[in-house]
């Protein structure tokens, strides 16, 4: 494993040499607009393995992507290989459909101290939860940023994070299968505490959300990659593409439905991955992802 081989694979050309606040965020703006959240492996008949060395070879030299348990478990070696201090947070992530966080700890993000504070620096949600920058861990204050309004409230220890959502205009709504949320004026996203967490114990969820039947991650095939002004996903065989703020705080969508044989060429051409095994997408869960 090799920090300057990371580097190139998100083509980071600053100076790592400080480890301040400016180059963290820059490092991160890198990796989450270089590397896809993807869980392509399980819909290609492969295993996500929980191990840093076959993460560092996935995502840095066979230029894939990952979900949450591998890029932010990358993230935390490069940000500790650097001289960050970083601890491994595990958190609920929010279903709308069911109007309920998860009942057991599905999603791990990184806290970095810094300075004397806190950021939650998460490059492992995709879609258009994604954050652009480390957020300074501070309870009811908004932070702007790219995709929107993101802020953190605290409850009795819990955490909660959640994104004020933008009105979309989408080119092409009958493409759309979204259900309408368009009364939805902020979306809660997951919640947390700042318990430390060890990867081991992120192990079982690691297994169950590649193998359960009912898993988002089995019953859907999910690649999204940040750009410079927005977000494109392609999920089964909808592709998704988003400009941030358009106009007059209003973010422009534009949906197609692809043939079969246009999904090897468009992961290649968009989101710059090759797969070596036979790729067959999914869209069969009720559970939106935006």
């Amino acid at each position: 494993m090799d920090i300057k081989e990371y580097f190139t694979r998100i083509s980071y050309q600053g100076s790592p040499n400080k480890p301040d606040l400016a180059t963290l965020s820059d490092i991160f703006q890198h990796h989450i607009q270089a590397v896809p959240f993807e869980n392509l492996s399980i819909h290609c008949g492969e295993r996500i393995e929980l191990d840093l060395e076959a993460t560092y070879k996935k995502i840095v030299r066979n230029k894939r992507g990952g979900w949450c348990m591998e890029n932010n478990y990358l993230l935390s070696w490069v940000f500790k290989t650097l001289g960050y201090s970083v601890t491994l947070l595990g958190a609920k992530v929010y279903v709308p459909e069911l109007d309920a966080y998860a009942d057991e700890m599905d999603h791990l993000l990184l806290q970095v101290e810094l300075d004397g504070k806190s950021y939650i620096v998460d490059g492992g949600f995709g879609m258009a939860y994604q954050m652009w920058q480390p957020m300074e861990l501070i309870s009811g204050t908004d932070q702007p940023q790219t995709p929107g309004i993101f802020r953190f409230q605290e409850e009795n220890g819990t955490w909660y994070l959640e994104k004020v959502k933008r009105k979309q205009w989408v080119l092409n709504p009958s493409t759309s299968t979204s259900p309408n949320v368009e009364n939805e004026v902020c979306r809660r996203v997951y919640l947390f505490t700042l318990q430390p967490r060890d990867i081991e114990e992120f192990m079982g969820c690691n297994v169950h959300l590649q193998t359960a039947p009912d898993s988002l991650f089995v019953t859907k095939s999910i690649c999204s990659l940040q750009t410079s002004d927005g977000i494109r996903a392609l999920v089964g065989w909808k592709l998704t593409e988003i400009k941030y703020n358009y106009r007059d705080n209003m973010d422009l969508v534009e949906i197609r439905i692809l043939a079969d044989e246009e999904i090897e060429k468009t992961l290649k051409e968009k989101f710059n991955i090759t797969l070596n095994k036979k790729f067959v997408p999914a869209n069969t869960s009720k559970f939106s992802l935006f």
